[in-house]
């Protein structure tokens, strides 16, 4: 397992445990809203397709609820992109969709900047919800992630800070067929 993975989420934990909530004045994120996960999304019209799957697969409580949890999160364009977004009826479906582009703890861009900075091999991987693994890597400017199947996304847009997490972007989906 990649040591920065352990040192991050070590760290990620720590900051959560001490009641943290709020980045580094100087981490280059918006402060957190007093609004959820849940309804960060509600307010972000590039995100309504997942907003649908996370209703439609009983998860919105989980995102109004105290976290900390990051999001990655495919846009409306990223769906469309794959053929569209698991239906109502595809409950199960969407949950692990959701699952698979969740990470315990706040992580931000200025997050996953550093780590690639310091990562010797150039990668940052990160556990999902779904126990799944996320590998961050650096492409000029561009920070991607790509799940263990070989799905892979650019992070994207602007990050949002909520009151139980961080929202990012991104311009793929992280499940293959997803």
């Amino acid at each position: 397992m990649n040591t920065t993975l352990i040192w991050a989420a070590a760290a990620a934990l720590t900051l959560a445990a001490c009641g943290r909530s709020e980045p580094a004045a100087d981490a280059g994120v918006a402060e957190p809203s007093s609004r959820t996960l849940a309804a960060s999304l509600d307010d972000n019209d590039d995100l309504d397709s997942l907003e649908a799957v996370v209703e439609a697969a009983g998860l919105q409580t989980v995102l109004e609820g105290v976290g900390p949890y990051t999001i990655f999160a495919p846009t409306d364009a990223a769906f469309t992109a794959v053929g569209g977004a698991p239906g109502e009826d595809e409950k199960a479906q969407g949950a692990t969709l959701v699952r698979a582009h969740i990470v315990p703890g706040v992580v931000t861009r200025a997050d996953i900047s550093a780590a690639l900075d310091r990562a010797a091999d150039g990668k940052v991987t990160l556990r999902t919800m779904d126990d799944g693994v996320l590998t961050f890597t650096r492409e000029g400017q561009t920070i991607r992630a790509t799940a263990a199947d070989g799905a892979a996304a650019a992070l994207t847009g602007t990050e949002t800070a909520a009151s139980n997490g961080v929202i990012q972007p991104i311009d793929g989906v992280l499940v293959k067929g997803g």
